[in-house]
C-alpha cells in the first residue's frame, strides 16, 4: 500500500502533538520581535507567544514565510522515511507567501510527486482539511484521490472570529486601513471571515458579549460536520465552545479547542475568539 505524507504549515494553529498523533508534519513560519527571530511552535511556543506578546513594552511581533529551502527539506524527509507522495496544504496566497514556497521546493524534487494546495483560507480552516486528508492517507487513498478531496472539500470550510479590534490586522498588512478605521470606534468589536482567500470585516458589533452572540449565530447558520474552536488568551473558551455545541448539534468528537498560535495571534491580537468549520455536504 503507498504511504502519502500530509504536509501543512505553521498558520493551520495545530499544535505539534495534535499533527504528531495523525502523522502530519508542520513547516513552520518565522516569528519576530524586533531583531529576535524564532521559528514559530518549535522554537517559539504558543504559550510562549503569547507571554511575550502580553509582556508591557515588548515589540509588536512580525511574521514572515517559510522559504522553499525548508519546505525541501522537509519534503526530502518525508520520502526518505518512506513516504510515496505528497499533499502539501498551506494557507491562502493572498495572506503569505508561504504556499509559493512550497510550489519552489516541489518543483526542485523533480520526478516526485507532490501536490501543493492553496487552500484559501486560514488556521485550522486548512488544519482540518489535513485532518481529513490524513484519515485518507490511513484508508491507502492515493495522493491524487487526497488531493483531489482537498480541493472539493476546501469550498465548504467557512472561519468566523470576533476580535478585540483591527489594529493588528491592520499593522500586519493584512487588512487594509480603510476597512480597518471602521472598526476603531470606541467599544466596536468587529467579527472576521476569510473570503476569497483574503481577510474581511464582516460586521462590527458594539460589546464584546453582543460580538460573541453573533459569532456563534454565523457559525450555525448550516448543517457542520466538524469544527475547531479559536481562541487567544481566552478564560471563558469553554463556554463559548459549550454554546457552539448547543447550537451546532455536535458531539464532543467533532468539536477541537485550540490556541491561536505565534504565526497567526500577531495579525489578530488578545481576547479574541471564535472557530473554523467544516460544513456538512
Amino acid at each position: 500500500m503507498s504511504h502519502v505524507a500530509i504536509v501543512i504549515d505553521s498558520v493551520s494553529d495545530m499544535p505539534l502533538e495534535v499533527a504528531a498523533k495523525q502523522g502530519i508534519v508542520i513547516v513552520p513560519l518565522e516569528v519576530s520581535f524586533g531583531d529576535q527571530h524564532f521559528r514559530a511552535i518549535t522554537e517559539m511556543t504558543t504559550d510562549a507567544f503569547w507571554e511575550r506578546m502580553l509582556t508591557p513594552g515588548a515589540p509588536l511581533p512580525t511574521t514572515a514565510a517559510a522559504s522553499p529551502g525548508e519546505f525541501k527539506v522537509v519534503f526530502e524527509a518525508a520520502f526518505e522515511q518512506g513516504a510515496d507522495a505528497i499533499v502539501c496544504i498551506n494557507v491562502s496566497e493572498e495572506l503569505s507567501g508561504t504556499v509559493k514556497s512550497a510550489r519552489i521546493a516541489a518543483g526542485m524534487l523533480e520526478g516526485r510527486e507532490i501536490h501543493v494546495i492553496d487552500s484559501r483560507t486560514a488556521s485550522m480552516g486548512f488544519g482540518m482539511l489535513a485532518q481529513m486528508a490524513a484519515e485518507l492517507a490511513d484508508q491507502g487513498k492515493s495522493a491524487a484521490e487526497i488531493a483531489e478531496f482537498v480541493e472539493m472539500r476546501k469550498a465548504d470550510v467557512d472561519l468566523y472570529v470576533a476580535l478585540d479590534t483591527l489594529e493588528y490586522l491592520k499593522r500586519g498588512g493584512r487588512i487594509s486601513g480603510a476597512r480597518a478605521a471602521l472598526g476603531t470606534l470606541v467599544s466596536m468589536k468587529p467579527i472576521i471571515t476569510v473570503i476569497n482567500g483574503e481577510v474581511e470585516k464582516t460586521e462590527q458589533i458594539r460589546t464584546r458579549t453582543k460580538a460573541r452572540e453573533r459569532t456563534l449565530e454565523l457559525l450555525t447558520q448550516r448543517p457542520i460536520e466538524r469544527a475547531t474552536i479559536l481562541h487567544s488568551t481566552q478564560a471563558d473558551v469553554e463556554e463559548f465552545r459549550d454554546q457552539f455545541q448547543a447550537r451546532s448539534g455536535l458531539p464532543d468528537s467533532a468539536i477541537q479547542v485550540m490556541t491561536i498560535g505565534p504565526s497567526v495571534g500577531p495579525h489578530l491580537g488578545p481576547g479574541c475568539v471564535g472557530a473554523t468549520i467544516i460544513y456538512k455536504r
